[in-house]
């Protein structure tokens, strides 16, 4: 991949990308960055020997791909001096509730790709969802997802509504996650454990089960069913959250999430 890449913000996700691609054997002299905040551009420089801009410049035309991860709110701002420097390139936003329509419209770019990476991403195991305008090329979905490979894996939606649903399964899904953990930490230090051991036990077990999905061809509820012996301890917690209507919170949860990246996308405009 030779392709020039500016970065229109250096926070963590586009830290993550870049680290990606300099492993992968990416050119550091071909990845551009314009980061206004003096200690991230440090950062940066100290971590991967790249020159930072403080500002954009003419040697964004240089770019094939530009890649968008500043905050959403700060996004007016930070494209109006790109604008006359990027209309040639692919357009490739990470950036929460920016609509397609609003990239198009601040960059004058028709080839534009949204993704909704998470967390996980920062340790090379993300999934992004990804939605391309009709303007965008196979090539370049193809360089899309070479850049966005080192994060984890990729997923296109044929429709932008449904990175809302990404959203709210797999952008905000960590914290669901983390907040499991919590809560099983918790019931450890009641049962007499460290909060240490606790932490271990409920890491390791909601890893494993993850891992074990995803190389079972059997669904969740099949692989759920074979620890189930009924009248034993699996039984007697599953009894429970049942009764307290998990499922039904869960799902309410989430749902909730899509609603708030349908607001948020039309709170920033298209």
């Amino acid at each position: 991949m030779n392709t020039c890449i500016a970065f229109i913000g250096g926070g963590n996700m586009a830290s993550a990308i870049i680290g990606g691609l300099l492993k992968a054997g990416h050119a550091a002299a071909d990845l551009l960055v314009v980061e206004p905040f003096e200690a991230q551009r440090a950062r940066l420089a100290a971590d991967f020997g790249l020159q930072p801009l403080a500002a954009a410049d003419a040697s964004l035309q240089r770019a094939g791909l530009v890649l968008w991860a500043v905050k959403p709110q700060l996004f007016t701002e930070a494209s109006l001096p790109c604008r006359p420097h990027v209309q040639q390139a692919l357009q490739l936003s990470v950036m929460a509730g920016i609509r397609s329509e609003g990239l198009v419209a601040a960059t004058a770019a028709q080839r534009v790709v949204r993704a909704m990476p998470n967390t996980p991403a920062l340790i090379g195991q993300g999934i992004a969802g990804l939605y391309a305008r009709p303007e965008v090329t196979a090539a370049d979905r193809a360089l899309v997802e070479q850049v966005l490979r080192p994060t984890g894996t990729t997923l296109w939606v044929e429709r932008e509504a449904d990175l809302d649903a990404v959203t709210a399964l797999s952008g905000s899904g960590p914290a669901y996650f983390f907040y499991i953990v919590e809560a099983m930490m918790a019931a450890a230090i009641e049962m007499g454990l460290s909060a240490e051991q606790g932490r271990q036990l409920a890491l390791a077990t909601c890893a494993g089960a993850a891992a074990l999905a995803l190389q079972s061809d059997e669904s969740p509820a099949t692989l759920r069913e074979r620890v189930t012996s009924k009248g034993g301890t699996t039984y007697a917690a599953l009894s429970s959250l049942q009764a307290d209507g998990v499922g039904a919170a869960v799902q309410r949860a989430v749902l909730a999430a899509q609603q708030r990246a349908r607001e948020l996308g039309d709170e920033f405009g298209n």
